[in-house]
C-alpha cells in the first residue's frame, strides 16, 4: 500500500511511495507526531537523478526488516533537495560539521523539534569495511536517544549554536583592489590539472564559474596562461565521456581525473552553466569547437528537457531499468552491427575503443586523442574524418532513441530555469540564433505565468500543475540575472523592470541587516532551526554573489547608488575569503572583477531591426567584453524609468551609441569602427567571431 509520499508532486518523493517505510513529507504533521510519540526523526535527503540515492533506497528502504526498524524507532521524513535546497543546505552543513564530509543521499537524525545530533550519507544494508550497516546505525542512534537523552540534547543544542554562528559569520571588511583578483588567479595554479584540465583529482567536476573567472583574468590582464587553462580544460571535457558525444549535453561529473567515465545523470543547471561558458570561451578564442558544443548542449536541453508551455525539467536519471548508464553505453557487438566494418573501424580509432571496454565491459564513448591525430593515423583529412564521425553519431543517435530513455524529473525549479534563461539569452545575443531567443522569451513568460505571485514574489517549484515552496534567494537572484540578459537580447523593458522588482523583494525579505549579506530563506521559513546562507558555489553559483552582480548591473542601468553600496558591502566582507578559496567562491570573484573593471554603460538609440543599428549591435555583442551593460531606446520612444537612456538623441537621424563610464559619456558615435574604438577593441577582438 503506498505511503504518504504518493500524494506529493516531487518525482523523487514519489519514487519512495511504495517503500514499506512510513515516510512523511517535510511539514507540521511529521514534527507533531515526533513530539507526541517522543521519537527522534530520521531525515533522508536526495534527488531523483541521484544514483546512490537509488542504491540506498533499493538496499535499505525497500528491505522490510530495515523498514520495520525505521518505523518502530523513528519518525521518517523524506526530502527532495531540489525542492527544498534550504533544508538541504542546513542539514548538509550539520553533517559536514559532524563528519567532515557530505553528499547524497544525506541521512540525518534529529530531535523532535528539528535539531540535528547525528548524520552521514550512504549507509549499506550490512556492515562493510569502514562503513557500519544501516541497521546497526539505527539501533545505536535509537538506544542513544533513549538512554542518553541529556547528551543528545546537549549535542543538538551545541550543533545548532555552531550553525547559527557560521551563518552569522562576521569577517573583517577589506579594501577592494585588483590584488585580490591577482592572488585568486595565482591560487588556482597549484590546483590545476595540467594533464587533463580542470581542478583537483577524481571525482572531477566541471567548475564553470572558476573557468569563467580565468576568462575574466585573460580579459583583465591579458594572461595567455589563464586563457589556455580554460581552453585546455574545455577541450578535454568535450573530448571526455562526461560529454555525451551522441546526443549532446554534459553529465553531472566524471568519476576519474581524465573526464572519461561520467556519473551519468544530466542536470539542467550543469548544462545551462556549461553552455553559457562555452559561448563565452568562443567569444574569447574564436574556437569553433566551443560554438558547436554550446549549440549541441542547448539543443539537447531544448529537445530533452523542455516541457509544454516553455519551462524546463530538472534532470534526467543516471539509471535505466536499474542499471547505471544503460542508455549511454555500448557493447562492441552493438557498435559493429550499427556501423558496419568501415565506420566501425573509424569509431575504433576516434573513440579509442578497447576490446574490454572502459565501463563494466561496455564502452563510454570518449575521444582520447585530438581529431587531427586520429585523421593522420587513418591517413585521411580532418574534414573527411569529421564527416564520417557525423555519420557515426547520426546512426548511433537513431539507434539509441529506440532504447528506454532515462526517467525525467519534470518539476520546474525557478532558480535552475533562471540559469538557463541567462544561458539562452546570452547564446542568442552572441550567436544570433533565433531558436534560442524564442525559447528564452517563452521561458520567461512561463516563469511569470506559473511561478510568480504578482511582480515581486516567486514560488520555487512548479509540478503537476501547481506552484509550491516559498521562493528562495536563489530563485530571485538567478531569475533576476536571467531577466537582465533577456532585456539585453530583446530590449523589452518589462523584463528589466521585473528584475528590479525582484531585487527590491530581496532587500526587504532576505537581507541580514546585521551583516549586510543575504539569507537563503525569508524569515518565515518553516521548521528551520537556523537560517542558512550560501556563500560558496556548489553545483550552482552562490546566490549571495549573484545578488551582488544583479545589484551592480541595476545601479548602472538605473543610476541608483543604493544598489552599488549593497554590492560593495558584500564584496568588502567576502572578497578576501574568495581570493583565498577561488574554486569555492569564484562567483564573488566574477562580481569583484565586474566592479573593478569600471564597466561600460552603453546606451543605444535606434531600431535594432534596421541595418545601421544592427551593425552597432554586432560590435557590442560579438567580442568578449564582459564588463558592460547595454540599454536601447527605439526612435521616438521616451521612458524616464531607465536613466541611462535619458537625453540621448540620435545623431544625424541614424543609429547612435553613447559609451559611458561612471555616468560620464564620450561623444556619441554612429559607425562600428568608432564604437569599437571607444570600447577599446580592435579587429582581433571580433574578427574570429564573425567568421
Amino acid at each position: 500500500m503506498p505511503n504518504r509520499l504518493a500524494n506529493e508532486t516531487s518525482p523523487y518523493l514519489r519514487q519512495h511511495a511504495d517503500n514499506p517505510v512510513d515516510w512523511y513529507p517535510w511539514g507540521e504533521e511529521a514534527f507533531r507526531i515526533a513530539q507526541e510519540q517522543d521519537k527522534p526523526i530520521l531525515l533522508s535527503i536526495g534527488y531523483a537523478a541521484c544514483h546512490w540515492c537509488h542504491v540506498m533506497a533499493h538496499e535499505c528502504f525497500e528491505n522490510p526488516d530495515i523498514a520495520r526498524l525505521m518505523n518502530e524507532r523513528f519518525v521518517c521524513i523524506k526530502v527532495d533537495r531540489e525542492e527544498r535546497p534550504d533544508i538541504d543546505a542546513l542539514y548538509m552543513s550539520a553533517v559536514q560539521a559532524m563528519t567532515g564530509q557530505g553528499g547524497w543521499p544525506l541521512t540525518v537524525f534529529l530531535t523532535p523539534d528539528g535539531r540535528p545530533f547525528y548524520g552521514g550519507t550512504y549507509f549499506p544494508p550490512e556492515d562493510r569495511p569502514g562503513l557500519p550497516g544501516f541497521p546497526r546505525v539505527l539501533l545505536a542512534v535509537s538506544e542513544t536517544y533513549r538512554t542518553r537523552r541529556a547528551e543528545v540534547e546537549r549535542a543538538a543544542s551545541d550543533l545548532v549554536h555552531f550553525l547559527n554562528q557560521q551563518f552569522a559569520l562576521t569577517l573583517p571588511t577589506s579594501t577592494l583592489t585588483s590584488t585580490l583578483l591577482d592572488e585568486a588567479a595565482r591560487n588556482l595554479v597549484p590546483e590545476f590539472d595540467r594533464e587533463h584540465g580542470g581542478f583537483g583529482t577524481a571525482p572531477k567536476f566541471p567548475a564553470p564559474t572558476t573557468l569563467e573567472f580565468l576568462l575574466r583574468t585573460f580579459r583583465r590582464v591579458g594572461s595567455q596562461r589563464a586563457r589556455e587553462m580554460v581552453t585546455f580544460s574545455l577541450e578535454h571535457m568535450i573530448r571526455g565521456g562526461i560529454y555525451d558525444h551522441i546526443g549532446g549535453g554534459f553529465h553531472r561529473y566524471a568519476v576519474d581525473a581524465a573526464w572519461e567515465i561520467p556519473h551519468f545523470e544530466k542536470m539542467l543547471y550543469d548544462n545551462a552553466q556549461l553552455s553559457r561558458l562555452l559561448v563565452l570561451a568562443y567569444q574569447a578564442s574564436g574556437n569553433p569547437l566551443f560554438r558547436r558544443t554550446a549549440t549541441e548542449t542547448l539543443d539537447y536541453v531544448l529537445r530533452e528537457l523542455r516541457l509544454p508551455g516553455g519551462g524546463f525539467a530538472s534532470a534526467q536519471d543516471a539509471d535505466v531499468e536499474g542499471e547505471e548508464g544503460k542508455f549511454y553505453t555500448w557493447t562492441t557487438e552493438e557498435l559493429e552491427e550499427a556501423l558496419g566494418p568501415q565506420l566501425f573501424s573509424v569509431a575504433q580509432q576516434y573513440f579509442g575503443l578497447r576490446p574490454e571496454g572502459n565501463f563494466e565491459g561496455k564502452h563510454v564513448l570518449h575521444v582520447p586523442n585530438p581529431p587531427e591525430h586520429v585523421a593522420a593515423a587513418l591517413g585521411i583529412g580532418q574534414e573527411e574524418l569529421m564527416a564520417q564521425v557525423a555519420a557515426i553519431r547520426s546512426r548511433l543517435f537513431a539507434l539509441r532513441e529506440q532504447r528506454p530513455h532515462p526517467a525525467r524529473d519534470e518539476k520546474v525549479l525557478t532558480s535552475w530555469n533562471g540559469l538557463l534563461l541567462q544561458a539562452l539569452a546570452e547564446a542568442a545575443t552572441v550567436l544570433g540564433e533565433p531558436t534560442y531567443a524564442e525559447a528564452a522569451v517563452q521561458l520567461a513568460a512561463f516563469l511569470r505565468d506559473h511561478l510568480a505571485e504578482g511582480d515581486a514574489h516567486l514560488w520555487h517549484v512548479f509540478a503537476d500543475g501547481q506552484a509550491k515552496v516559498t521562493g528562495l534567494l536563489e530563485d530571485y537572484a538567478y531569475l533576476a540575472r536571467g531577466l537582465l540578459a533577456l532585456y539585453e537580447l530583446t530590449f523589452d523593458r518589462q523584463w528589466l523592470h521585473w528584475a528590479r522588482r525582484l531585487t527590491e523583494t530581496i532587500l526587504r525579505e532576505f537581507r541580514d541587516p546585521a551583516i549586510g549579506d543575504f539569507f537563503d530563506t525569508t524569515e518565515h521559513a518553516d521548521h528551520l532551526v537556523a537560517r542558512p546562507k550560501s556563500l560558496f558555489d556548489s553545483p550552482t553559483p552562490s546566490p549571495i554573489a549573484v545578488t551582488a552582480d544583479v545589484f551592480l548591473r541595476l545601479s548602472l542601468l538605473f543610476g541608483d547608488g543604493r544598489y552599488e553600496e549593497y554590492a560593495r558591502t558584500v564584496l568588502e566582507r567576502y572578497a578576501p575569503l574568495a581570493s583565498e578559496h577561488p574554486t569555492g567562491m569564484s562567483q564573488f570573484l566574477l562580481v569583484l572583477d565586474f566592479l573593478l573593471a569600471e564597466p561600460f554603460e552603453i546606451a543605444l538609440v535606434g531600431n535594432p531591426e534596421q541595418p545601421d543599428m544592427a551593425a552597432l549591435l554586432k560590435v557590442v555583442r560579438e567580442p568578449y567584453v564582459p564588463a558592460k551593460v547595454v540599454a536601447l531606446r527605439r526612435p521616438h520612444e521616451y521612458d524616464e524609468s531607465i536613466p541611462l537612456l535619458l537625453d540621448r538623441p540620435q545623431k544625424n537621424g541614424t543609429a547612435t551609441a553613447y559609451v559611458c563610464r561612471h555616468f560620464v559619456c564620450q561623444q556619441p558615435v554612429t559607425t562600428p569602427a568608432e564604437l569599437a574604438r571607444q570600447l577599446g577593441l580592435d579587429d582581433r577582438d571580433f574578427t574570429s567571431v564573425r567568421e
